[in-house]
């Protein structure tokens, strides 16, 4: 299927002559509640590339052209069953730009000084939106990696930041997005994000209680074996997320059904396994997700 044109001229061209623009289509654009009727959400993340996080495979600069990119996302936007996107000023603000985000759920990513293979990578500091900000623009809620490393002092700072952020997000009436991973260094010095059950068990106990209160908080987890086990370690709700896309499609795809099987599962979010399959078609991908989270996407939307 083919994909959506970006006049990416104009966007530059808007940028240039009229930045008081985006203030301006924050202030109008058309909100909608959070979840629809089945209460479930399917959110398309742009996030990684604002860490310097650029790789999808083998291909360490998949994400490295902006109107490539804007091109996937306007794509898998434009597809029923689609309910919003999550991503950083930059991108987010294209998309306004664009005219993509009336009646959709925006998340803004906040913490994103954590930059991939950097020394200070665990201090994960927040250098895009605080909580004030998005509450002025009208957006839906605030995503913040959390990892935690016993053995990196940095992990102090983002968890006292995350904490911080999640109250303030709460006191905005937002929705507080939170990322945990249980991490460590490699003999390589990468940070390496342990994905065995009882790891990620300990990170959704730490996330949990981040914050003044919890009333607003939702997880962001990803997808690993045992997930009714993992599920059962809180009672908020949990979208799951698709992580580096480097497994077959279809046993992905089958992993994310049995996941959102689980009472908490509340829907997916998603990034470059879908803005980049294997076989280049986003729309096909998006609507296989859209599938396996709202079954019949048109009964879910809110009017």
């Amino acid at each position: 299927m083919d994909r959506v044109s970006v006049d990416v001229r104009a966007l530059t061209t808007t940028r240039l002559r009229e930045p008081e623009r985006i203030d301006h289509l924050w202030a109008a654009r058309r909100r909608r509640p959070l979840v629809g009727d089945d209460g479930r959400l399917l959110l398309v993340a742009c996030d990684h590339p604002a860490r310097g996080a650029l790789g999808v495979r083998d291909d360490g600069m998949a994400m490295a052209s902006r109107s490539d990119t804007l091109e996937r996302l306007a794509t898998a936007l434009s597809r029923p069953g689609v309910d919003g996107v999550l991503g950083t000023p930059d991108v987010l603000e294209d998309l306004l730009l664009l005219g993509l985000l009336d009646d959709a759920v925006v998340v803004g990513s906040m913490n994103r000084g954590g930059l991939q293979g950097a020394s200070f990578e665990l201090d994960d500091r927040f250098t895009a939106y605080a909580a004030a900000d998005l509450a002025r623009r009208g957006l839906d809620g605030g995503k913040m990696l959390t990892r935690v490393d016993l053995a990196d002092e940095g992990t102090a700072a983002t968890l006292a930041a995350s904490a911080r952020a999640v109250t303030e997000l709460a006191d905005a009436g937002l929705m507080a997005m939170v990322e945990p991973f249980w991490s460590s260094r490699g003999a390589d010095g990468r940070v390496v994000n342990h994905l065995d059950p009882d790891s990620v068990i300990r990170s959704v106990h730490v996330a949990a209680g981040l914050g003044a209160t919890s009333a607003r908080t939702w997880l962001k987890l990803p997808v690993v074996d045992d997930m009714a086990r993992v599920l059962d370690a809180s009672t908020m709700p949990a979208l799951l997320l698709g992580g580096d896309p480097t497994a077959d499609p279809e046993q992905t795809y089958a992993t994310w059904a049995d996941a959102l099987t689980c009472p908490s599962a509340a829907g997916l979010v998603v990034g470059r396994a879908l803005l980049y399959p294997p076989d280049g078609d986003v729309a096909a991908a998006v609507d296989v997700a859209a599938h396996l989270v709202h079954g019949d996407p048109a009964r879910s939307h809110p009017a």
